[in-house]
């Protein structure tokens, strides 16, 4: 059901991009465009092109609203998280001189200076 209604809806995507991009400009965005003809008396009468429009973008809405409602009735209710179990956590691993020695250097330890070049 849901793969037939996102078909038609991916239908009336693109008629309403067909649709609107045929339409004429009427003017009046951004100062710009050609049209308007009205001689400056109330909205013109609909044209057949915006009557189908409306109906196209009534059923978008439509089809949007069903998809969602679809979704939500066929989502899982649990999370995310609730397939992961807890565990305990692996004890860190402590670090080991090479001679096994873990103490601080003594103050007889000479620093590791580079050696001095001849």
């Amino acid at each position: 059901m849901q793969n037939v209604v996102l078909v038609i809806h991916l239908i009336l995507s693109v008629a309403m991009i067909g649709i609107v991009l045929l339409q004429r400009s009427e003017g009046g965005g951004l100062g710009i465009g050609g049209g308007g003809g009205n001689g400056g008396g109330g909205r013109p009468k609909a044209s057949p092109l915006a009557k189908v429009t409306w109906i196209i973008a009534i059923g978008f809405l439509i089809t949007s609203i069903s998809l969602t409602y679809i979704a939500a009735r066929e989502a899982n209710v649990g999370s995310v998280v609730d397939g992961f179990t807890a565990s305990e956590p692996a004890a860190p691993e402590l670090p080991t001189a090479l001679d096994g020695n873990l103490l601080p250097p003594s103050a007889a330890d000479e620093p590791a200076l580079p050696p001095k070049p001849e």
